[in-house]
């Protein structure tokens, strides 16, 4: 519908502001649509094509895009879905807010030239929202010790469930711009050196952070390492220092052997297949020891076997470079903020929320938006919700003049469902902001329908290119190819028509394993009717025999021209065969049968079935042409 809705509004705009240029079974056709087909059609040729004969072939698409309409393709619910699709698509780049997203990347920019210590006091999250309820509480009781005194390391140590900080008083390194969720980024870096934040939340946990030093950006290295893992046992730690060791000495004599050694001896399997050789990272995405190593050595150097958590570590560094240009960080910033997850996706649509709400004067019913905000906030969402509300006909949007039920959005729902109260009514809050964000940037989509004609343009010649096809797999291409009887007739008619210059074998070719099967399958196939000769030899003989019914001029297959043209001998096509051999085989230079010509019949009875067709829709649909509009269709310009 909301195609239909879409094509109808551009219709309805168009006939009010543009000259018509003809009008085909009573759909009139801007100016604008015939100039810009004209124009792309004639840059696709090599002499620009006169205006009397592109009117011709216009008025053809066009009445075979009608023919498509009246058949009620454009209302198939596969078509239509893909039409809204292509739609947003086509859209994207319009409904954009290149200044704000440039505002976010540049943000992010400024961060990532410089690294700054973070320390943290982290609680992880669980899945049970009443779980969550009391980790927050007690995160909140956290802060106030700390607001009274408390020691920030101390607590770190007891309370902090990161085991990567927590043995080092929370802290965490150096980190940088896009290594961390959004809100934990921002508070360390909006912190001064000492200061504490207050409870700050990411999708994994609730975090209080301590601010620390800042240097300039590291930038980034790239590095193989070995390691061998100790897993925190005591017990193994004797024999994985000594065999890194022995690794060390070896690689260090001689550093082209480190690829081959990690790929035998790393436990890091990952890395091992490609020589040890990691991507690309910088400051904090390693652990700090791992981290400190890397970037102190010069490139070029093998380092010192040294340990980590994990175990121990030796690494090579490769090559290193600074800190990131706005270009070189934007792949990875919209890929971040693309994810969906990113919090700055939901800061990206709720300012193009505000920009069109402003420019179509949009407004949310606070009081059905009140009603359903307290329904879930004591109930939840379940089957119960829906059926109190998935008839409620009264306003929940209204943008303009034009009203949006709260049905609507209880369709929008999708039906989710989720019992407790507080985790439904995060999700409802966001959903009302999704679902008013969709219908603005539906109303947007419309206006650009009407506004823009580049867009229209494309918009107009898919939906019409795509009925254009549907319509001629329907009325010629799988019609010919399905009409048996109406292909044979088509061949008994036209026989002289397939008729070769050059003569060609038809009949059987067989390969065998040995001799004695040859003649067994030589037996066998005067025994059996020739529709079901190929069949029956493969599935009685799987794997003594190849058999295939061949058509084929002199000099395409040398066993062929053997056989029959006396051509030299050669050898089977496969190994696993000894001899080979034809059953039924004769000269013909002309087709005996439909399938000898399948392919050329099927396509020259495409060409009949689309003539007849397109007589047919001259004479039935209307078309008038306005000439005075036609003359004034600007010729191509030439470059």
């Amino acid at each position: 519908m909301l195609v239909g809705l879409g094509i109808s509004a551009f219709a309805l705009a168009l006939a009010a502001k543009e000259a018509v240029v003809m009008t085909v079974n009573g759909v009139d056709v801007p100016k604008s649509e015939f100039e810009y087909l004209y124009h792309k059609n004639s840059q696709q040729q090599m002499t620009p094509q006169p205006i009397e004969d592109y009117v011709e072939l216009f008025k053809l698409y066009k009445l075979k895009v009608a023919d498509a309409r009246a058949e009620g393709l454009d209302t198939l619910e596969s078509f239509r879905k893909e039409m809204e699709q292509y739609r947003h698509d086509l859209a994207a780049p319009y409904l954009a807010d290149s200044t704000y997203l440039y505002k976010l990347l540049d943000e992010s920019h400024r961060r990532a030239q410089e690294e700054v210590e973070a320390r943290h006091i982290m609680l992880f999250k669980t899945r049970d929202a009443a779980q969550n309820a009391i980790l927050r509480s007690r995160a909140d009781s956290l802060k106030a010790v700390l607001n009274n005194g408390g020691n920030f390391e101390q607590l770190a140590a007891q309370y902090s469930g990161d085991r990567g900080s927590n043995t080092k008083g929370g802290l965490m390194g150096y980190i940088t711009a896009l290594q961390y969720p959004y809100a934990f980024e921002t508070a360390a870096y909006s912190l001064s050196d000492g200061e504490i934040s207050d409870v700050v939340e990411s999708p994994v946990g609730y975090h209080i952070l301590k601010g620390g030093k800042r240097r300039p950006a590291s930038g980034e290295v790239l590095a193989s390492h070995i390691l061998i893992m100790t897993q925190g046992s005591v017990d193994k730690e004797p024999s994985a220092k000594h065999l890194i060791d022995s690794i060390y000495n070896v690689v260090k004599a001689d550093p082209s052997q480190f690829a081959d050694i990690a790929r035998r001896y790393s436990d890091d399997k990952g890395s091992g297949r490609e020589g040890g050789k990691l991507p690309w990272f910088g400051r904090g995405r390693m652990v700090a020891e791992f981290d400190s190593v890397a970037f102190a050595i010069p490139d070029g150097s093998i380092s010192e076997p040294f340990k980590t958590q994990f175990g121990y570590h030796i690494i090579y560094r490769h090559d290193h470079k600074g800190a990131p240009s706005v270009q070189d960080l934007k792949p990875r910033f919209l890929s971040i903020i693309g994810s969906g997850q990113d919090p700055r996706a939901k800061m990206i649509r709720d300012n193009q929320t505000r920009t069109l709400e402003k420019k179509y004067k949009g407004a949310l019913n606070s009081k059905a938006v009140g009603g359903l905000k307290a329904d879930v906030a004591k109930n939840g969402l379940d089957s119960l919700f829906y059926s109190r509300w998935k008839n409620d006909s009264r306003e929940m949007a209204i943008i303009g003049k034009k009203s949006y039920p709260i049905s609507a959005f209880i369709s929008y729902l999708g039906n989710r469902q989720n019992p407790d109260a507080e985790m439904a009514s995060e999700m409802l809050d966001d959903m009302i902001d999704s679902y008013y964000n969709s219908i603005l940037v539906e109303t947007e989509e419309d206006n650009l329908l009407a506004s823009k004609p580049e867009y229209s343009n494309l918009y107009r010649e898919y939906v019409d290119g795509s009925l254009l096809y549907e319509v001629s797999v329907k009325k010629v291409w799988d019609k010919a190819a399905k009409d048996e009887e109406g292909l044979q007739r088509y061949f008994e008619q036209n026989k002289d028509k397939y008729r070769w210059s050059e003569p060609r074998v038809k009949g059987y070719l067989v390969q065998t394993s040995t001799d004695s099967v040859a003649e067994i399958v030589k037996k066998r196939a005067a025994e059996i009717g020739r529709d079901s000769l190929v069949n029956t030899i493969r599935k009685e003989f799987p794997r003594e025999v190849s058999i295939m019914k061949v058509l084929e001029p002199k000099g395409s297959n040398v066993m062929i021209d053997n056989i029959v043209f006396g051509g030299p001998e050669t050898k089977p096509s496969s190994p696993r065969y000894t001899t080979y051999f034809m059953l039924d085989p004769r000269v013909i230079t002309a087709a005996e049968e439909l399938q000898d010509v399948r392919g050329l019949v099927t396509s020259d009875y495409q060409g009949v079935l689309q003539e007849e067709w397109e007589n047919e829709l001259r004479s039935k649909y209307p078309v008038k042409v306005y000439d005075k509009v036609l003359k004034k269709v600007k010729p191509l310009e030439k470059k």
